[in-house]
């Protein structure tokens, strides 16, 4: 909020001339409701987000959502988990799992082709490559083009081989097949009115139109072999009455080349309330049986996927059941990468016949979000420009009363769509207006004395009003779709796991702990390590994430670090139960430290220097420009090494004392990663906001902070003693993510 002018600045106004006479207290309180307006639109605007580096740049989602593309794995079709679920890690990209999803815009961006989304992806297998294609819509030209993917490690890492096929017209739905040794791509092209057939000359990056297939308008169309004979099955949106995601149609033929012959059954009808009949990728055979895979319903582009197992096909009669299929999805609301719904899968079984891989794109947000979001946010505008008017008049501030020379005929010649009789008319009819509004006016304006304490009193709280509607109507409007999404290295995504260390006297402050933190979008699990008291029933905490609880033999802050085989991610983020923050303060540090997985990443920084060294708080730190320790009650580490660390013989007399005091196993674990380094062992992550729910429940360690203080300076008396001094003071604002301010 903006401060009042400082006195020798308002008298440097005055000798500049910028103030002609003292400002009357109705000025004065315009001016203030405009500068809180004014406050508010910043703060809106900025919001509580950092900016993001360059490497972590997202393209910028469009009215038909924010579309990416993941990866499942499974001992058969129907038991596919997404590959973070598999553990498959890869080092350069820094990811301990690598997580869904593998390919977005982002990607297709890097490679120098504008992107906006990418959907409807289908995979071909050529020996140990798996090619990937897939719609990419351009932002400049707004039509889908088919783009390349390639990944040499059965699906865990992609290369993007950019846009491989682009017509003048809008291309989706690349379904890629072989037929005599040849590959072939029959995409959506009903944009053209037609579905045409191309055949690669240089596979995969240039293709040639092969055939016209039909002279129809089909969307979502495959061509399987089945019993001996090719089908062709797609949904006509020009046959008469024909519905988007409710019918299909068929045609069989000898060869993919040859002339295609309708089916008997033409249109076919699903008359199921919840089902689609319209094709939602490639069908598949498994244990002899021929599967359909359709578009759930829900929308132009649905909201799940279908499988119907197909009885029978025949040139006369075809017939389908659904069959149950579940995919193991996260079900964190924006906040995943598929959170709102997904529409494609392409399954297939591994050159090995061990595994099969299936791909399947999803969204965040449903269609017209974003388009959602500006009208809401421009009609709140409205809402805060017509309240301010009214107020201004209720006030005095602005003349409620319009001049009646508005009205008045000009004299001057007009060439003229009208004749003098309707001119005068219409300025008759516009001065009874004009007086109406100004009868109006009278009645409202000045009704509110701002000199008494009620008036004073009423126009605060429509200033409040006004802050507030400009603060949500800015938030729709640049607030993005809402959603605290993770930050990719080098294209991929990661995961970790949560662990917080607590007792039976701050229940409650868990239970808002897992709720809030398990929805975060890079968190896979949470372990709680249960120190005194009775433990909660797992149904007690609410959580889309699998909740462990840990319960500990004896109570020791020194079980925050104890060695877990059963922690399934190389990170772990440490965070006290009564620590709340956002989920983009979690993604942000995350971030950091898989740039730099051999440190400490924190979000509480302290300097400790002198002699003895002494404990100082993040104030002081400040002051002093620099930190060289980060509080583990809010820091990701690698668990393997700092737990490592912590429990090797040479910390054992450094974890008596922490017993002993019952305090500073935060500051050991600092002595002993400054200890095994003559580099920087921490990196300092500000938070948008933290607060400390200890507050509210004392039931805080450290009530008393002088107390506190005094026990940690002994601490770092005795650790210092032991295990040297810590690292050189590492420098605010000094890693260029601005991140670190």
């Amino acid at each position: 909020m903006a401060s009042s002018p400082r006195p020798a600045a308002t008298a440097a106004a005055h000798r500049r001339g910028l103030i002609q006479r003292p400002p009357s207290a109705r000025a004065y309180l315009s001016a203030a409701a405009a500068l809180l307006v004014l406050a508010a639109v910043a703060f809106s605007r900025a919001g509580h987000r950092f900016p993001r580096p360059p490497a972590t740049r997202r393209c910028r989602p469009d009215a038909e959502g924010s579309w990416s593309a993941g990866v499942f794995l499974g001992d058969s079709p129907f038991s596919l988990e997404p590959i973070e679920h598999w553990g498959i890690s890869k080092a350069d990209g820094a990811a301990w799992p690598v997580a869904n999803p593998v390919v977005t815009c982002a990607d297709v961006e890097d490679a120098g082709f504008p992107s906006s989304f990418v959907a409807k992806p289908f995979l071909f297998l050529q020996g140990d490559a798996i090619y990937m294609f897939f719609e990419t819509k351009n932002p400049i030209t707004s039509q889908g083009d088919i783009a390349a993917a390639v990944s040499e490690d059965a699906g865990v890492t992609w290369q993007q081989l950019g846009v491989v096929l682009d017509e003048e017209w809008h291309l989706s739905y690349p379904y890629v097949f072989t037929y005599k040794n040849k590959v072939y791509m029959m995409p959506e092209s009903s944009k053209n009115g037609d579905i045409r057939l191309y055949r690669a000359l240089d596979f995969p990056l240039k293709w040639e139109l092969e055939k016209v297939l039909l002279e129809k308008p089909l969307v979502d169309s495959v061509i399987i072999n089945f019993q001996g004979s090719y089908w062709l099955l797609g949904t006509d949106l020009s046959s008469y009455g024909a519905k988007q995601n409710r019918e299909i149609s068929i045609w069989y033929s000898k060869s993919p080349l040859s002339p295609w012959i309708p089916h008997k059954q033409n249109l076919i009808h699903n008359t199921g309330k919840m089902l689609s009949t319209r094709n939602g990728g490639r069908p598949f055979i498994y244990n002899g049986n021929l599967y359909r895979v359709g578009k759930g319903q829900g929308g132009g582009s649905g909201h799940g996927i279908q499988v119907f197992k197909v009885e029978i096909l025949k040139s006369n009669e075809f017939k389908e059941v659904e069959v149950p299929f579940v995919i193991n999805k996260q079900l964190k609301g924006r906040n995943a990468w598929n959170g709102a719904r997904s529409h494609h899968l392409d399954v297939q079984q591994l050159p090995s016949g061990k595994l099969w891989i299936g791909v399947m794109d999803g969204d965040r947000v449903p269609s017209g979000d974003s388009v959602h979001h500006l009208t809401i946010g421009y009609m709140i505008y409205g809402v805060v420009l017509v309240l301010a008017l009214v107020t201004g008049g209720l006030i005095g501030t602005i003349n409620c009363c319009l001049p009646l020379r508005w009205s008045l005929p000009h004299t001057e010649k007009r060439s003229g769509l009208f004749n003098v009789e309707q001119r005068f008319f219409l300025y008759h009819k516009l001065s009874s207006l004009i007086s109406n509004l100004n009868r109006l006016g009278s009645l409202i304006c000045g009704r509110i004395n701002y000199r008494t304490c009620k008036g004073r009193v009423y126009v605060v709280v429509v200033m409040l009003i006004l802050v507030v509607l400009t603060c949500v109507g800015t938030h729709y409007i640049y607030g993005g779709n809402g959603a605290e999404e993770p930050y990719p290295i080098k294209g991929k995504y990661s995961q970790f796991t949560l662990l917080t260390m607590t007792y039976d006297a701050r229940l409650w402050n868990l239970k808002m702990f897992v709720e809030h933190y398990s929805k975060c979008a890079s968190v896979r699990d949470i372990v709680v390590v249960w120190n005194k008291g009775q433990p909660p029933a797992q149904g007690e905490l609410k959580s889309v994430v699998p909740v462990r609880i840990r319960v500990e033999d004896r109570n020791s802050l020194n079980n925050r670090f104890n060695i877990d085989s059963e922690i399934k991610t190389k990170a772990v983020m440490e965070l006290d139960d009564d620590i709340m923050m956002t989920c983009d303060d979690l993604e942000r540090g995350f971030k950091v430290w898989r740039e730099h997985p051999d440190r400490i990443i924190g979000y509480y920084p302290r300097l400790s220097e002198g002699s003895p060294l002494e404990y100082r708080n993040e104030r002081y730190a400040r002051q002093q420009g620099g930190y060289n320790m980060v509080l583990t009650g809010a820091a990701f580490m690698d668990h393997g090494l700092a737990f490592k660390k912590y429990w090797s013989k040479e910390a054992e007399v450094g974890r008596q004392i922490v017993d002993s005091f019952f305090n500073c196993e935060d500051i050991l674990l600092n002595f002993l990663f400054a200890n095994a380094s003559l580099t920087s062992t921490v990196e300092y992550v500000k938070p948008a906001w933290a607060i400390d729910m200890s507050k509210f429940s004392g039931v805080a360690i450290s009530r008393n902070t002088q107390a506190h203080y005094h026990v940690r300076s002994k601490c770092l008396a005795k650790f210092s003693e032991i295990y040297g001094n810590l690292t050189a003071k590492r420098f605010f604002n000094s890693r260029g993510d601005g991140w670190d301010v």
